[in-house]
């Protein structure tokens, strides 16, 4: 029977499967989940090894010359042992660090306010067909001058523990722009549409019989653009169709106005929101990313995270062995007395909506797999657990097959919230 526990803002999750539990601060995967793969304990992501080159579409041929100092500091992680020496990585934050080297100067203002020119018709070129008369009422005109187009970013998408965010994360701490912002995905479309709600909020009131349209969707692109250059999304996905359908608007005006894109994902571009509803209206956004980011794949093929499975010591626990449910009794118990507060329901004010758990003391929130994901419960209310919560029991895990997908979709949105919000915390 398979499962995973996640390190989040949460800092540490402990499961109770219908035949398994964990008790770790670390992801951990068994077989039988998530596509049949195995995956492992997460304890140190940052050693990862390979020696496979990876496969880029368009991506520029890196120069070792050009921000040197991120690469010697890549190497310098290596020889420290910090890093496994790994051919895939090193190609890959060689384009990154070009791209770094672009952003220390860069700023998108020229694409927010382009120059204009102001032209009148040209005296010297024949007028045929215009008389005097038309001529002397003809008005000036203005044009956009032309600019150079915006660095392209980069899509680097490939299995888990390739160290596709390690890379990420390594080079956005080493871009000098202040105009920069690493954001979950997730995260970054909620605040998406609660910025598109707010605007739609803020408009007149409609008169009786009166009909006005109004799209809110480039001016909160504009927005987005107005506070930042660069934009580093982890975990791009697409499951929502509400996020499909504004997607190729959004972005292209992000694009357009000169932000600079960087992502990671588990998926190449053109299997983004594969089988989703409604999708030949989302397949021009693929190709709009395609325009404006070089696609890299990083995957030799082997989950990285593994290689410490051995240090890490026993993680979980078949639900059939004496003792599991109590050992989740007691350690909740041990963790309850260091909190201020009482056990008991905590009630989630979650976009307008109450999501109430039933256990909660303080930071320490004890649930079940089905209060958490076999309700209609998303993103936006995971980031709320993550920033509430610093630890999480999620007990009876079941085996999640085909009849189960809406909830394992659920818990897979779950973990990828809880993880990304693992460094907000201390382990327990």
């Amino acid at each position: 029977m398979a499962t995973c526990a996640v390190g989040a803002a949460v800092s540490a999750q402990y499961f109770l499967l219908k035949h398994t539990f964990m008790t770790s601060g670390k992801i951990c995967l068994l077989p039988g989940i998530c596509g049949g793969k195995v995956l492992s304990c997460y304890s140190s992501w940052r050693t990862c090894s390979s020696s496979a080159p990876s496969r880029s579409s368009e991506a520029p041929a890196a120069d070792v010359c050009v921000s040197s100092e991120t690469i010697q500091h890549f190497d310098g992680l290596v020889r420290g042992g910090h890093l496994r020496k790994d051919v895939q990585q090193r190609h890959v934050i060689q384009q990154l660090a070009q791209l770094q080297h672009t952003m220390k100067t860069y700023s998108n203002s020229i694409y927010l306010n382009p120059p204009r020119l102001s032209s009148q018709d040209d005296s010297s070129k024949p007028q045929t067909g215009i008389t005097s008369a038309e001529s002397k009422s003809a008005e000036p005109t203005e044009k956009e001058a032309p600019v150079q187009p915006p660095p392209k970013g980069f899509y680097i998408y490939g299995d888990v523990g390739t160290g596709k965010t390690m890379l990420m994360d390594l080079f956005y701490s080493r871009v000098e722009n202040s105009r920069k912002k690493r954001v979950h995905f997730n995260g970054f479309m909620l605040d998406i549409h609660k910025r598109i709600h707010r605007r739609k909020q803020s408009l007149p009131k409609r008169s009786l019989g009166k009909m006005f349209t109004y799209d809110p969707i480039s001016p909160v692109a504009m927005e987005i653009s107005n506070e930042t250059c660069l934009l580093c999304f982890d975990e791009f996905q697409v499951t929502d169709i509400a996020d499909a359908m504004i997607l190729k608007q959004l972005f292209e005006t992000l694009f357009k106005t000169g932000v600079v894109v960087v992502a990671t994902s588990n998926r190449p571009p053109d299997d983004l929101y594969k089988n989703g509803l409604q999708r030949d209206t989302f397949l021009p956004f693929i190709d709009v990313l395609k325009e404006y980011c070089h696609s890299i794949c990083l995957d030799a093929g082997i989950d990285y995270r593994r290689t410490d499975k051995a240090e890490a010591g026993k993680l979980y626990y078949l639900t059939g062995e004496p003792g599991a449910e109590a050992f989740l009794d007691a350690l909740f118990e041990e963790l309850a007395l260091r909190q201020r507060s009482v056990t008991g329901p905590r009630v989630l004010s979650v976009l307008g909506r109450d999501v109430t758990l039933a256990k909660t003391c303080g930071s320490v929130a004890d649930c079940t797999f089905e209060e958490l994901c076999g309700r209609a419960l998303g993103a936006s209310d995971y980031l709320e657990m993550a920033r509430l919560f610093d630890t999480v029991f999620i007990r009876h895990v079941p085996l999640l097959t085909l009849s189960l997908k809406d909830q394992a979709r659920r818990f897979t949105t779950l973990i990828d919230n809880f993880y990304d919000n693992k460094d907000l915390t201390q382990e327990v």
